[in-house]
């Protein structure tokens, strides 16, 4: 027996488990060939689990033998974002303060993947503490997206995005504060789900922004997303901003679905290719049934602008317990607190984190406070309440993941203007706490291009619904 099909989906696997067509252990150590053939070019893993991958398809082949019922996730092979806590395995969150730190209990999600038979095959990359749109600002490598090794594969789940597209398992879990799902999603052309704030619970993901932090799957199809997402899901003591949901029972059909197109998110500055793919994709959409109305969602242009005083004002307080004291790197040359302090996180933090650092400080600093971060607030419950007047007329949101391609390693790194730009399109979802997909939808000279669907907070299965049948009019 062999596994001879690559992009191997969660049914794919569990259905050649049950007829005997490979076993578990095959599939796992098939993945991790894999991983040692390609990942020395991407770079999608910072640590590798093959004692623990290959336990966990042991168990599941047991289960095989036995002939007992199989768990939903029995033997598919999944990547974790390096934020995410495995118990007794390194977690760094890219950066080098957290280098040799190893995780002393598992994630709820990770414990739920654990208890639905999933085979974990490591840890990806990403931007360090999940500070960036291009995976560039881990402490430790640079990840390439595999259908263009001269470009980025996104940020901050770009690792996790990576080995998905690359099929270096069969999916993944990444985090989404502003679009770190969804975005290297639309570069690497997977889908990337963004569950809606509080459906999921966060225990055991390293924060960045407490407020708009949410863990979620990057998987080969709409399908798998929502299979992942029916685990990982649901109300968790251990985490009190996790909501306990008794979940619309309503269905989408493409037939008089009412889809809102807002004028602000095709604004000057976005790829015409990027623009007419999104658009083609809308229209097929309207041929079989939906209908389409423009809509105006009036404070989007002053979202990036909240989004990046609110998320490093939570980031400089978050990131205040890495100080050399009680875990992590610990720099002492002079002997004094302070100085225990200071050469910590000058030596163990990176450039961009110190930067969010700063502006968060500022932003909640006596005198800046009411004019930085409170306004912020302020816009953060208007683009709230835009959202809430739309999907009074409306069922879902249509826009672009972000306004270009993947672009260049190096292109932004020296302009982070330019690089918030990025996501732009992204961190309105996560301001509003709304749920958010991002698909593939064409390509423009072998780079992916995603759309962006946006739904009512927790009608997130009827999102996934309606995900996938835009996917198949994509195929």
């Amino acid at each position: 027996m062999s596994v001879q099909k690559q992009f191997l989906t969660i049914n794919d696997i569990k259905k050649g488990l049950l007829e005997k067509r490979f076993s578990a252990l095959e599939v796992t150590k098939n993945y991790l060939k894999r991983i040692k053939e390609k990942d020395e070019e991407i770079n999608a893993f910072l640590v590798r689990t093959e004692e623990l991958a290959l336990s966990q398809a042991k168990e599941i082949d047991k289960l095989v033998s036995e002939g007992k019922k199989l768990p939903v996730l029995a033997g598919a092979p999944c990547a974790v974002k390096d934020i995410i806590l495995i118990k007794d395995i390194k977690c760094t969150a890219g950066s080098k303060i957290l280098e040799n730190y190893i995780a002393p209990y598992d994630a709820t999600v990770i414990k739920k993947l654990k208890d639905s038979g999933a085979v974990i095959l490591g840890k990806t990359n990403l931007d360090e503490f999940g500070m960036g749109s291009s995976t560039e600002n881990s402490a430790f490598k640079i990840t390439k997206n595999p259908h263009d090794l001269s470009r980025v594969p996104g940020g901050s789940s770009g690792g996790s995005a990576a080995a998905v597209a690359a099929d270096e398992c069969c999916y993944a879990l990444g985090s989404d504060t502003g679009g770190s799902i969804r975005l290297p999603a639309s570069f690497c052309g997977v889908v990337g789900f963004k569950p809606t704030y509080g459906a999921v619970s966060r225990y055991g993901l390293i924060a960045f922004a407490s407020s708009l932090d949410q863990v979620g799957p990057l998987a080969k199809s709409v399908e798998d997303a929502k299979i992942i997402f029916d685990v990982i899901s649901g109300k968790d003591k251990m985490d009190s901003t996790s909501a306990e949901v008794k979940w619309p029972k309503s269905d989408y059909s493409l037939k008089n679905l009412k889809i809102g197109v807002p004028k602000e998110y095709f604004i000057k500055g976005i790829d015409p290719e990027v623009k007419k793919i999104i658009k083609e994709t809308i229209k097929k959409a309207e041929e079989q049934g939906a209908k389409i109305e423009e809509i105006s969602l009036p404070y989007t242009e002053y979202a990036l602008a909240a989004f990046y005083i609110i998320a490093p004002s939570e980031a400089s307080a978050n990131l205040a317990r890495y100080d050399g004291i009680k875990y992590g790197l610990s720099e002492n040359e002079k002997g004094g607190i302070l100085d225990v302090y200071l050469g910590t996180r000058s030596k163990g933090l990176g450039q961009e984190v110190k930067r969010r650092i700063m502006l968060g400080t500022y932003s909640l600093s006596s005198g800046y406070y009411d004019a930085y971060y409170l306004k912020a607030q302020e816009i953060r419950n208007l683009i709230k309440e835009d959202f809430e007047k739309a999907f009074d007329k409306i069922d879902l949101i249509f826009t672009p993941v972000s306004p270009t391609t993947a672009f260049k390693i190096g292109e932004k790194t020296e302009d982070p203007l330019s690089m918030y730009l990025s996501d732009v399109f992204t961190v309105t979802a996560n301001l509003a706490g709304l749920p958010a997909v991002s698909l593939p939808c064409g390509k423009i000279d072998n780079l992916p291009v995603g759309i962006q669907i946006i739904g009512k907070p927790f009608f997130d299965y009827q999102l996934l619904q309606a995900a996938s049948f835009i996917e198949k009019l994509s195929l």
